[in-house]
């Protein structure tokens, strides 16, 4: 099992930054990817920003040269570094994990509590 605990967000003006952290638990070991993924109102839940263990990044196109991800293996955390905010980033922040047994068979997602975003105009 994992645990993602998530941080930083808060309410912002446009064009502003925040840094957005994840820390894991547990069975951390078992971790491939990371990623952020956020949910507005009335919306489906996106894919924001994913990183593999090996610091391959990629992100959605609506973010790219604004938002950044990274991860520390060490700290067992991973960051968004989200820059020139605009109104339409706010939504939920949602922390992922995904677990992936090439020797298995299995793959498992992990989810954090969410972290709410809010840009002003």
């Amino acid at each position: 099992q994992v645990q993602l605990v998530e941080s930083g967000g808060g309410l912002v003006q446009a064009g502003g930054s925040l840094r957005l952290s994840c820390a894991a638990s547990g069975n951390i070991f078992s971790i491939n990817h990371m990623g952020w993924y956020r949910q507005a109102p009335g919306k489906q839940r996106e894919l924001v920003a994913v990183i593999t263990s090996g610091g391959i990044e990629n992100y959605a196109d609506s973010v790219k040269g604004r938002f950044t991800i990274s991860r520390d293996n060490a700290k067992n955390t991973v960051y968004l570094q989200m820059n020139s905010l605009k109104p339409e980033d706010t939504a939920v922040y949602y922390c992922n994990a995904v677990s992936v047994s090439a020797r298995i068979g299995t793959r498992f997602d992990y989810w954090g509590q969410g972290t709410q975003v809010t840009v002003s105009s």
